[in-house]
């Protein structure tokens, strides 16, 4: 499904970042036909949260994305997609949009958020075409190569 001016996404994988010592982790982040690769750094417990609900584990109590589905399912929510919206100076900004029989929402999020909770929920992923277009090949296909993604394929 496209819809205009987004495209959509699915997280290919969660890394370490390739820079020795660093906290963060990377969101591997393809389209369909793996034509635009978008990384996202994130935390360590953000990524760990990702990869979590990636490979289907329960977590003995609900961590706070859990707690979050919870609360829009018992509410009559449903996360119908996440956006990620804009980037300025490399930090990546999302929206999460709700819906119900009544009305739909978009609530403000960061990037690592709306995934973990798209992953949880089964919710599609898009990124803004802007942000895609305004990736500099020449910062993120290095960064591709020396993290050794190139196995994801595609360009940015």
């Amino acid at each position: 499904m496209m819809e205009t001016g987004l495209v959509k996404l699915t997280v290919q994988g969660v890394m370490p970042d390739a820079i020795p010592n660093s906290d963060s982790q990377v969101v591997i982040l393809q389209d369909e036909n793996k034509a635009h690769t978008l990384p996202i750094w994130v935390g360590v417990a953000e990524g760990t949260a990702i990869r979590l609900a990636m490979e289907g584990v329960i977590p003995p109590r609900p961590l706070s994305h859990d707690l979050i589905r919870n609360l829009t399912e018992q509410l009559g929510l449903k996360i119908s997609k996440v956006v990620v919206t804009d980037v300025k100076n490399t930090t990546y900004y999302a929206s999460i949009y709700l819906s119900s029989k009544q009305s739909e929402l978009t609530v403000d999020s960061r990037p690592s958020d709306a995934i973990a909770l798209a992953v949880r929920t089964s919710s599609p992923i898009y990124v803004a075409q802007d942000v895609l277009d305004r990736l500099a090949p020449e910062n993120v296909d290095p960064w591709l190569k020396m993290l050794g993604a190139k196995e994801f394929g595609g360009t940015v």
